[in-house]
């Protein structure tokens, strides 16, 4: 079920009376198709079937595509990389490249687009460029690409627009292609910690700083109806909608205020949370408390009010057809979709065919969110699905449930409530699972999210043990069975968390940090000083950088650690993976450890995902005792 059928929907567009949105295909590689549809329904594939629209700019990517009437433009990644043009009404239609060919002997990927923005009037597309140069390290800009594919063979007519910052994101067009709104930032920051909002005058090249600066985050610009500027900024603490009226410098007035979230990271190119209606009305997707709703506004600064929608995760909005709006969004019994919602009346349409997973609802755990005391005046947040079996009743004689703690990645990131079967795999099997959303998390505010700095590997810790003792305490799991798993910045507070506490008696790390010091040295560009903040300055603090790495600290281990990583991994180096496990052959510790040869910094091909998943149930089962009924090829390693 994880992947047969399964296509992750992401971004999500609409032109005209026509819906698009992407989709991510385990079962095809894992490459990812546009998909369009029409008003009567029908729906069919944009792009042949050797094409994937994806980029691996910022190595985590989005905004690979854009359409606009008659065209689509979309980042090919299994073409190196190159924007290419197409008629999406047009089966027949050849696509052809807009931009150049990487020349030979720059290596594959050297030059990377993202964020691709049509301007028709100018018969362009603008998009962020990411070159990779032999002499000059990585250097971003803003280009403009003609939509005629003369660039194709003459580099020169690719124009730059904008250049000299570290970082540009999230390009927003007004009506008339004159002017282009987008988001910088220099390092050491994130796109979280500050950002400025810049208005370039695409006649004159002339640009204004809208807003944003130090301690302020601007993200997703876009220009209403009326031709005025939105963007949503944290100045308050929570990320909200503001307006930028041009015709009086200076001015910036709330256009939703509201304690919730309005906007959030950006990890990824790509993202809309706000749109605006044809009537003036703003939609905007709301996070509190880890759960999403979707709040219409009248845009004079009044208060937003929640359509009440069965949602509790929505992660795309933008303005759909006769008013409506369109959302990519799932609930705790329904996989992330997209959706049509009539504003007005919260009547809600599915434009994809659901698929069939072949299971009732009775099957799926319901999240229950819980906030717990870490120490005096602190709380943590998690989100706990109990074990879930129709067919299974729990023995009281064999005992409580085991427990998995997910810690999540980023680590500004969050876990979102909504159905996902990773988690169900688990709780079908009598696992509970607590997805905890520990201090550092988005949708709680900027001083949550800033309760990490100079604490990552102790305060994420902190909460995850908290969570895992509190449902032990409370009578939940087995106090002798609490596992701990995460991937990426998780899989960091994973091993962290095996090292320095007591609290977990087995832990799995799937593409984790372990040796601080390397990754401060050895990863890409945007986020080669994210640690700054949340560790200190490199080399200054290195001692600090020691202190947390799990790498120094293995003797401290006293259960079972697993291991999963890609080959190909940019964001944390495969060297990582191999240290940790030549430690932990050298310590004579139990270990399970599996590289993919063919993936990334996520896995993404179906065969894969299901090895990874079966290896985490193989492991976790040898390290409680657990009898399988699975069959499932055992892991390479030692001791177990």
């Amino acid at each position: 079920m994880l992947t047969v059928g399964a296509a992750s929907p992401g971004e999500v567009r609409v032109v005209g009376d026509a819906v698009y949105w992407s989709e991510r295909r385990p079962s095809e590689g894992g490459r990812v198709q546009l998909v369009q549809r029409a008003l009567d329904g029908a729906t069919r594939g944009v792009l042949g079937p050797d094409a994937s629209a994806r980029t691996r700019v910022h190595e985590y990517g989005g905004g690979a595509w854009a359409v606009a009437d008659a065209i689509a433009v979309y980042v090919d990644d299994n073409r190196d990389g190159r924007v290419f043009g197409v008629d999406p009404g047009d089966p027949d239609a050849v696509e052809r490249p807009l931009t150049p060919a990487i020349g030979e002997g720059v290596g594959p990927y050297a030059v990377r687009y993202a964020d691709l923005s049509i301007d028709r009037s100018g018969d362009r597309v603008f998009a962020v460029r990411e070159r990779h140069l032999a002499d000059a390290g990585v250097v971003n800009d803003i280009v403009a690409v003609p939509l005629d594919g003369s660039a194709a063979d003459s580099p020169d007519a690719v124009r730059v627009v904008a250049a000299g910052a570290d970082f540009y994101a999230q390009l927003a067009l007004d009506a008339d292609g004159t002017r282009l709104a987008f988001i910088r930032w220099m390092l050491p920051d994130m796109p979280w910690d500050a950002t400025e909002l810049v208005v370039i005058d695409l006649a004159t090249g002339g640009e204004t700083i809208i807003a944003g600066g130090p301690g302020e985050s601007v993200v997703e610009p876009l220009f209403a109806p009326d031709g005025t500027l939105t963007f949503c900024s944290d100045r308050t603490g929570w990320w909200n909608p503001y307006r930028y009226d041009a015709t009086v410098p200076g001015t910036v007035a709330a256009v939703a205020p509201i304690d919730g979230e309005i906007g959030g990271p950006l990890w990824v190119f790509g993202n809309r949370s706000v749109a605006w209606l044809a009537d003036g009305r703003l939609v905007a997707s709301m996070s509190r408390g880890g759960t999403d709703h979707l709040v219409v506004a009248a845009g004079d600064g009044t208060s937003p009010v929640d359509l009440d929608l069965p949602f509790t995760h929505i992660s795309q909005v933008v303005g759909g057809p006769n008013g409506s709006a369109v959302v990519v969004a799932g609930t705790p019994t329904d996989e992330s979709d997209v959706w049509q919602v009539d504003v007005d009346t919260g009547e809600v349409t599915r434009l994809r065919a659901e698929r069939a997973l072949g299971i009732g609802r009775a099957w799926f755990s319901r999240p229950q969110p819980v906030t717990v005391p870490v120490d005096s005046g602190t709380v943590t947040h998690a989100v706990v699905y109990p074990p879930t079996n129709p067919e299974v009743t729990g023995d009281a004689a064999a005992g409580l449930p085991p427990l998995l703690v997910m810690s999540h990645g980023g680590p500004t990131s969050a876990a979102r409530v909504q159905l996902a079967l990773t988690v169900q795999f688990w709780t079908s099997r009598g696992f509970c699972v607590a997805d905890v959303n520990y201090r550092g998390s988005t949708g709680y505010g900027r001083p949550y999210r800033e309760a990490l700095n100079g604490e990552w590997g102790i305060v994420d810790v902190a909460d995850c043990a908290a969570v895992a003792a509190h449902l032990a305490a409370t009578g939940m799991v087995d106090p002798d069975r609490l596992g701990i798993r995460g991937g990426s910045a998780g899989g960091f507070t994973t091993l962290a968390a095996l090292c320095f506490t007591d609290t977990f008696t087995a832990g799995m790390s799937a593409y984790g940090i372990a040796d601080l010091e390397i990754l401060a040295g050895d990863t890409h560009k945007f986020e080669s000083r994210y640690l700054d903040r949340l560790v200190g300055p490199w080399p200054a603090d290195r001692a600090t950088y020691q202190a947390r790495s799990p790498i120094h600290h293995l003797d401290r281990l006293s259960c079972p650690v697993g291991i999963l990583q890609g080959a190909q991994d940019a964001v944390v180096p495969p060297s990582q993976a191999e240290a940790i496990v030549t430690a932990l052959r050298a310590k004579h510790l139990p270990f399970a450890a599996l590289t993919f040869p063919d993936e990334g910094h996520g896995f993404r091909r179906a065969e894969n995902i299901v090895r990874a998943l079966e290896a985490e149930l193989w492991f976790f089962a040898r390290a409680f005792g657990l009898e399988l009924d699975d069959d499932i090829e055992p892991v390479p390693g030692e001791g177990l």
